[in-house]
């Protein structure tokens, strides 16, 4: 199998629907920027104008668009100011930056920053036209190959990976290079990479697919109980062993050991793993007959064997026999183009395994992952969507549905709404027995927000989804709410 699509698998690019491609406009000079939109909006992109660089840059923090045209000269913030908070908070748009005769080295500056094309003063609306669609086709095309990609690892056995980045597709092609050998891999990278996955890659790619794979963590534990694991013992070896063990080299014959965190075997047992890749050959636990064994070796570590080794926890002949390979995993940071291919993924698979009928991510949830370090990496991003899915109640991954560390300030403010004004100003209630502003002077943040959402509840008979639309909050953040100042029982 050549790994090369037939004609069949191949995707093709649809012709561009203009209308999907969102277009922001950020020229101080109002006319310029005004006959820019008319053009465009003449062949159907939807536009929207700034005419300055702050308010470019407020649109961009609030809005989301897939094609952003920026002149390059401006006050307070400039071209460049723009296409950086673009390419920061718009993953997945393209910036075309206009500029003027005497800025043209600037200009090849803001394409060394990330600008998809500059275009020269004066303008003339074919060519305009012509820049945008091609940005809008680098947009599609990009969606296009991931999903293209996708289809194709599952076809050719690296389903485990779903990926999109340059730095993860160098890691791809090390793995199909070296998943047909027999070779022992060091996988190396942080907590929650995927280290496993890149294991049972090589696995699913080599000779041996069709033999156990057979992960181990070395780090769970104790020194005794690790070699039970893995060289297996006879019975009565110890105290608890009331019949014979088979050890994990033995389950694994014909196919593969993935031993993770190895930089935490304890000493006595590096000893004897070392042995054992030398010889062919384990020996239970309580007994001297040797038995000879077929596995491959794959292992995964997150800290620095080499300065394990400077430190005495390591055996150094060990370290050089576990890495006649390595494979590096980047953290999720560093690869930021996977991190949308990947929310889609758990999103799907999630919403499957829960009976959800999650339909799709909200851009503005989208663009709050993209802007994330994910210290935990993938596991973490997992479990965030998993656990956005099970308590989503619109079909739609949104604000509301985001766990703690993704939230905003922002996201928890109630915003008020216009209730009726009172009849009695000396006391501040209204006849009808609603609150009067007076009533509101003096009195501490979290009372006001509480009073105005009662207030709001009231209004609408209770009706929670109508209450969350007036107050511009998420229907989540309004149950938070309700449970917080105990409003329930006014249900």
């Amino acid at each position: 199998m050549s790994g090369v699509p037939s004609k069949s698998d191949s995707t093709e690019i649809a012709p561009i629907n203009y209308g999907a491609f969102r277009v922001l406009i950020v020229d101080n000079d109002k006319a310029h920027a005004m006959t820019m939109c008319e053009s465009l909006e003449r062949v159907g992109y939807p536009c929207t104008v700034a005419t300055s660089g702050p308010e470019g840059i407020e649109r961009i923090e609030r809005d989301d668009f897939e094609i952003v045209i920026t002149d390059l000269v401006m006050n307070e913030v400039d071209g460049i100011g723009v296409l950086k908070k673009a390419k920061s908070d718009l993953p997945e748009c393209e910036v075309i930056v206009v500029t003027g005769h005497g800025t043209i080295s600037i200009a090849v500056e803001a394409m060394q920053q990330g600008a998809f094309n500059f275009l020269e003063k004066p303008l003339t609306p074919d060519k305009l036209r012509a820049a945008v669609a091609r940005a809008a086709e680098t947009v599609q095309l990009r969606q296009t190959n991931i999903d293209l990609l996708q289809r194709l690892d599952e076809r050719f056995g690296y389903e485990g990976l779903i990926f999109a980045d340059a730095r993860m597709g160098h890691v791809i092609d090390r793995l199909k290079r070296i998943s047909p050998t027999d070779a022992s891999i060091l996988i190396q990278g942080e907590t929650g990479v995927g280290k496993e996955l890149v294991a049972q890659a090589i696995h699913q790619n080599s000779p041996r697919k069709n033999k156990p794979f057979v992960p181990l963590n070395c780090a769970e534990l104790s020194e005794h109980l690790l070699e039970s694991e893995l060289f297996g013992h006879a019975k009565g070896a110890y105290t608890d062993a009331a019949t014979e063990r088979v050890g994990r080299f033995e389950y694994a014959n014909g196919g593969t050991l993935f031993l993770d965190e190895v930089g935490d075997m304890p000493m006595a047992t590096q000893v004897k793993l070392l042995r054992v890749l030398e010889s062919g050959e384990i020996t239970r636990v309580g007994e001297n007959k040797p038995i000879k064994i077929n596995v491959r070796l794959l292992s995964a570590t997150n800290c620095n064997l080499e300065e394990a080794i400077n430190r005495g926890a390591f055996r150094s002949d060990l370290y050089y026999r576990l890495r006649i390979v390595t494979v590096m995993v980047p953290p999720l940071r560093e690869r930021r183009d996977d991190i949308i291919p990947l929310m889609d993924h758990f999103r799907r698979q999630f919403a499957k395994r829960h009976g959800k009928g999650v339909k799709g991510i909200d851009k503005a949830v989208v663009k709050r992952f993209y802007q994330f370090d994910w210290p935990g990496n993938v596991r973490q991003l997992r479990n965030l969507v998993e656990s956005m899915v099970v308590l989503d109640l619109d079909g739609v991954l949104g604000i509301d549905d985001l766990p703690e560390e993704l939230m905003d300030e922002a996201d928890y403010v109630v915003h008020p709404v216009a209730l009726p004004p009172p009849s009695s100003t000396s006391t501040g209630v209204s006849a009808d027995g609603h609150v009067g502003l007076l009533d509101l002077v003096g009195q501490p943040m979290n009372e006001l927000e509480k009073r105005f959402i009662a207030e709001t509840l009231k209004f609408t008979n209770q009706n929670r989804e109508e209450a969350a639309k007036m107050l511009q909050i998420g229907e989540r953040t309004l149950y938070r709410k309700i449970k917080e100042y105990n409003l329930r029982g006014e249900n």
